[in-house]
């Protein structure tokens, strides 16, 4: 462990020495190796898949993680939590848990899964990995998934474990540039978006995939307990150091992310949303068998109530602070500011399926202020991907590049 992280440890569990909490604590509230990187920025955390997360720390201001994500490139040591599912019937028991079919995901391959409880609620999603044709990793998001793999596979050969791996993520046009400098050999061949591979650094093996948070291209590595992570920490911050790379915080991943309609866990879905209403209903397999909330499901109601919202010179306090001619017609599950679009943005959850793209409502923002802000349809723009593929290489310019919006004064 690194020196800095013993002082981190104790920081974070302020509790009298005589009580038991703390004990509890340190099992329920997990550093990522590399932290002691973010100490110097006097960072603040939150807790995440059991693990802490950086929400805030002193290097940048939010837009400057931002634009740094969109024109150069961004470091963040995620709480993404990976658990294994191993065994022969690993593939059997992934197949009641997620509605999309794992079937088809190859190894060397990476797909996007949810898990649904019997009435369809949502409980979490996260990025699944085929190591092996039994052998799995579902790098998970906030919420617990461990109990219900357990509670799921009775009666089945198959082994859940926590393999102690950790992710951090590198993140903008520039990140393929810093991947194929620190490489010892030549770069993966293929390099599809969401294939995972085992390539060398340093002469250390790491798992890589091509995958992220923020839409953008980028890539992620998983560090196991084998790997020198400090070393590989070091040296990953060093050299992207000399492209102009910074660490990043959550603030600096939000806007990105709400632009692409990238959910997150417990905001944006939870247990009283079904993925049809959300919008992820393209992701169920109904013919892949008897999945856990099948029946549900395909009882539920299939149109989304989840849309992007734009507000024009404040940003949306998250909440039910929506309304229309003076009624409440939905929440605001996440917003930001976007330093591109010069606007608030946001994702809303409606009441009902009457309201569409384009329809005016009227919104609380954080400075007190009630503003009219616009639906949209999610992504925000790059409706098909290309950025993330590396199809579309042009960096945005800021602010001009935009002429942000204006809401119609009436619907």
């Amino acid at each position: 462990m690194h020196p800095s992280l013993k002082k981190l440890r104790f920081s974070v569990k302020p509790i009298p020495v005589e009580s038991q909490k703390p004990v509890e604590l340190a099992r329920s509230m997990d550093v990522h190796p590399l932290t002691y990187q973010e100490l110097p920025y006097d960072p603040e955390y939150s807790l995440y898949a059991g693990r802490l997360t950086p929400e805030r720390m002193s290097n940048a201001t939010a837009d400057e993680m931002y634009w740094k994500a969109r024109q150069g490139i961004i470091l963040r040591h995620t709480g993404e939590h990976p658990f294994e599912i191993a065994g022969p019937d690993a593939l059997k028991l992934l197949q009641r848990i997620f509605p999309r079919d794992v079937s088809k995901v190859k190894t060397g391959r990476c797909s996007y899964q949810f898990a649904c409880y019997d009435d369809g609620g949502m409980i979490t999603d996260g990025l699944l990995l085929r190591i092996a044709p039994d052998r799995f990793w579902f790098a998970q998001a906030d919420g617990d998934l461990f109990s219900w793999y357990k509670a799921h596979s009775i009666g089945l050969d198959v082994t859940i474990s926590d393999p102690e791996v950790w992710v951090s993520q590198i993140q903008g046009p520039h990140s393929m540039k810093l991947l194929e400098h620190l490489l010892d050999g030549p770069m993966p061949d293929p390099w599809r978006y969401f294939d995972w591979t085992e390539v060398s650094i340093a002469g250390e093996k790491v798992i890589i995939s091509r995958t992220g948070f923020t839409n953008e291209l980028g890539w992620e590595i998983y560090f196991r307990p084998e790997n020198d992570i400090e070393m590989l920490g070091d040296l990953i911050l060093e050299e992207g150091t000399k492209m102009g790379m910074i660490l990043t915080a959550t603030p600096g991943f939000r806007g990105r992310r709400i632009e692409a309609g990238l959910l997150s866990a417990g905001q944006d879905f939870t247990k009283d949303t079904t993925p049809f209403a959300v919008g992820l209903g393209k992701f169920i397999d109904f013919d892949s068998g008897d999945f856990v909330g099948r029946e549900a499901l395909l009882a539920a109601d299939r149109t989304s109530r989840s849309w992007g919202i734009r507000v024009e010179g404040g940003t949306a306090l998250r909440g039910r602070t929506l309304r229309q001619d003076g009624q409440s017609v939905g929440r605001v599950t996440s917003s930001t500011w976007s330093p591109y679009q010069l606007c608030g943005i946001g994702i809303v959850h409606l009441d009902s399926t009457e309201l569409q793209p384009g329809d005016i409502v009227e919104v609380d923002c954080d400075d007190g202020e009630k503003r009219q802000g616009q639906l949209c349809s999610l992504p925000m723009y790059d409706p098909k991907g290309e950025i993330v593929r590396g199809i579309n290489t042009t960096v945005p310019a800021a602010p001009e590049s935009w002429p942000g919006i204006k809401i119609p004064e009436t619907a």
